[in-house]
């Protein structure tokens, strides 16, 4: 048997749920990846689309795609901008640059259910996720 520590996680809190989704996925760059020197300081921008039946689906959904794409093509996306965002939806501009940018300190493979929570709690948005390192 061997122990391993394979989860890290965050608790984000925003005033709008745009606002929640954005500081959520900064928060994960924040977690693996710390900015260097600009080798290419070239943007690449991407459209993200998901849909979801909830919230916490839709913040899963969303977290994963951009680890994909970002594992895939090689680019740490630093910028986000939501166009349209509701608890079952959202399009997004994702802004990033060259991976090369970033010196990349912990291996985030994927968020997951596991405590997962998307809520308004007065006047604020929270939510807590756990991923796999």
């Amino acid at each position: 048997m061997l122990e391993h520590t394979a989860d890290i996680g965050i608790k984000v809190k925003a005033l709008t749920l745009k606002g929640l989704f954005k500081k959520t996925w900064l928060a994960v760059i924040s977690l693996c990846a710390k900015k260097q020197k600009l080798l290419d300081p070239q943007k690449h921008k991407f459209v993200i689309t998901q849909k979801a039946d909830n919230p916490e689906e839709l913040m899963v959904n969303w977290l994963n795609e951009l680890l994909s794409m970002s594992a895939a093509l090689g680019v740490v996306f630093d910028g986000i901008k939501i166009k349209k965002l509701n608890q079952q939806f959202i399009d997004a501009e994702a802004i990033g640059t060259d991976i090369r940018n970033y010196n990349i300190h912990t291996e985030i493979k994927a968020a997951t259910y596991h405590q997962l929570k998307v809520y308004k709690s007065g006047f604020l948005w929270h939510a807590q996720v756990i991923f796999d390192v």
